[in-house]
């Protein structure tokens, strides 16, 4: 992934193409950016990581605006995600301000061979891919490659800064703008997570009037009422999760006053303690801590607001659906919570799955789903049998009077039930459909009080119905990759200019790979340093999915080319799913390349 010397031929970066485009005046084509770098961002927008990626972006597109234009791919994992109207609504919602083109064939995806979202691909002036980089924490290298390839260009006359093609959208206008969860409080008065304001609202009920708006938070998602007794005691009523602030707050319903329980506004990366925190998705009381979906590394954490620890309780941060203890589970993007006695109750929405950790146990254990790329809409047994009941990401549960619990079926656009005793594995029916993107419900009576986010609003659902559904079973479609049954694996990492591997405390890189299904990988399973590795594949088994999680280091350099005392280090991580098939005539190697240049 060197600099090209030119021993090796340019590639061409192909054209863009898909169903339409967004946030433009008219479709862009390469050739309309010709004399700007092009950054494309393949994305989808159910991925945490891809988030992100947006934000960590928005630095870089402020500093080289004159020669940088940033096109979001929007490449879909989940059905409801190629929708048009869902996308412009996430676009809405993330404020992506640049370009989106719609691929929703995976188009333009397959042309750059994309692997993993997210991807970023770096064009330069003449339309020649020069850099290519997967999973986040990538801002840094593209903004340090930026900075030596616009002298280069500009020296050379091919560089012609020009202005931005972006064209907002027009704004939403209501009381609640994309709200995520909300919580009743004693009086009838509701608070909600209001994301798409920044805030956190406080209205005099469901149909109610705005009564107060809590401002300075970014995006929160997720709102728990301490009680009583604990409140008066640490001087604050509601935690909130402060997600893209990567901060849990507190909020003391007195006075409106706030304070910051964890998080110091920086995101986790690998290697950092409990002081930083991770797109936090929700929280909730339970076993006299506060537990919390630390969505952007899929794991669940505690908060005892009497102490102020902040512990890890569960999850290795591998992303995907594995049972058994706390600390060897994974989890799959957590976005929901709700406690029910010796039961914590948990939507896991990228596995779009219902589990819940037993408290007597503490064990983890999955209700509804089956991995990160089955999905469905259909009632029927828990488990993972052929008739089983398939939800589609989401990303709300709760607890009803009689023990079952409810599914914010967030792109299926439905509310679910769950009853764990409907048989010897529970059973999943559908209360309620034709909902916009449910987020998050509270009881009220005998209603449900569902948060429809893409529709700004509160809706009541009566519990006692039960809707009929055709329903349907999908699995993501993705170009499967043929290798040879000895194959060697190499995850392809080039520090950016200014930079180099630092091994002075130990290795700067790490390689996880395991499959599904298991019995696919005969050698090479496991954990280990090295980014290139072995894999002995059974024929017999013939494909499946390769899981490969690859993280590596890179440290800020002297002028003598040694990492300084107290450089800044970066980390550049993903995860990658590759479905692949075992070929006789296929590659013996396979390639992913974490990041560099081309």
């Amino acid at each position: 992934m060197a600099r090209n010397d030119g021993t090796v031929p340019r590639v061409r970066a192909p054209e863009l193409r898909g169903r339409g485009w967004l946030n433009v005046a008219a479709p862009l084509t390469l050739g309309d950016l010709r004399g700007r770098f092009v950054l494309l961002d393949f994305w989808t927008f159910c991925c945490v990581n891809c988030l992100h990626v947006l934000d960590e972006l928005r630095p870089v597109e402020e500093k080289h605006a004159e020669h940088l234009v940033v096109v979001g791919v929007h490449s879909p994992k989940f059905v409801h995600e190629a929708d048009p109207d869902a996308l412009a609504a996430a676009v809405e919602r993330y404020d992506v301000a640049h370009p989106v083109l719609d691929d929703p064939e995976l188009v333009t995806w397959q042309a750059y061979t994309a692997r993993a979202w997210p991807t970023l691909v770096l064009v330069d002036p003449e339309g020649y891919v020069v850099a290519q980089y997967a999973g986040e924490g990538h801002a840094h290298a593209v903004d340090r490659l930026l900075d030596e390839l616009v002298a280069e260009h500009r020296e050379r006359g091919t560089l012609q800064p020009g202005d931005s093609p972006y064209v907002p959208p027009p704004a939403v206008a209501g009381d609640l703008r994309f709200p995520a969860k909300a919580v009743p409080l004693p009086d009838g008065r509701v608070l909600v997570a209001d994301a798409g304001h920044d805030a956190v609202v406080e209205l005099a009920g469901v149909d109610g009037p705005v009564l107060r708006r809590f401002d300075g938070f970014r995006e929160p998602n997720g709102l728990c009422l301490l009680p009583a007794e604990v409140a008066e005691r640490v001087g604050y009523d509601v935690v909130v999760a402060d997600t893209v602030a990567h901060r849990l707050v507190g909020l003391a319903l007195a006075d409106g006053s706030t304070r910051v329980l964890a998080g110091d506004g920086t995101q986790w990366m690998q290697g950092d303690g409990t002081e930083r925190l991770s797109s936090p998705w929700d929280v909730v009381w339970w076993r006299d801590r506060v537990w919390v979906a630390m969505a952007g590394i899929h794991q669940l954490w505690t908060l005892d607001p009497l102490t102020g620890a902040v512990e890890v309780a569960a999850g290795t941060t591998n992303e995907g659906l594995l049972d058994g203890p706390l600390a060897t589970a994974w989890f799959a993007q957590t976005s929901g919570l709700a406690a029910d006695g010796d039961r914590l109750w948990l939507a896991d929405s990228e596995t779009s799955s219902l589990r819940w950790v037993d408290g007597a146990s503490l064990e983890v254990r999955t209700a509804v789903g089956s991995g990160l790329f089955d999905f469905g809409f259909r009632d029927g047994p828990g488990g993972h049998g052929e008739d089983a009941g398939l939800l589609q990401h989401p990303l709300g549960v709760t607890v009803l009077p009689d023990g079952s619990v409810a599914v914010c079926d967030t792109y299926n656009g439905a509310v679910r039930r769950f009853d764990r005793r409907a048989g010897e594995q529970g059973g999943l029916t559908t209360l309620a459909t034709d909902l916009s993107e449910p987020s998050g419900a509270h009881l009220e009576g005998d209603h449900l009080v569902v948060v429809e986010s893409t529709a700004h609003r509160l809706t009541r659902v009566p519990l006692g119905g039960v809707v009929a559904t055709d329903g349907f079973a999908h699995t993501t479609q993705r170009p499967v990759t043929e290798v040879a049954g000895d194959v060697e694996l190499v995850v392809a990492f080039t520090p950016p200019p200014g930079q180099k591997v630092d091994d002075r405390f130990g290795p700067p890189s790490q390689l996880h790979v395991s499959a599904t299904p298991p019995a696919l990988l005969r050698e090479g399973e496991g954990r280990g340093t090295d980014l290139v590795r072995r894999l002995v594949l059974d024929p017999a088994v013939g494909e499946g999915v390769l899981h490969v999680a690859a993280r590596a280091a890179s440290c800020d350099v002297a002028p003598d080319g040694v990492p300084a005392e107290g450089a800044a280090c970066h980390l550049h991580q993903q995860d990658w799913g590759v479905p692949v098939r075992v070929s006789v005539d296929g590659p013996v190697e396979l390639l992913l390349p974490l990041g560099g240049e081309g």
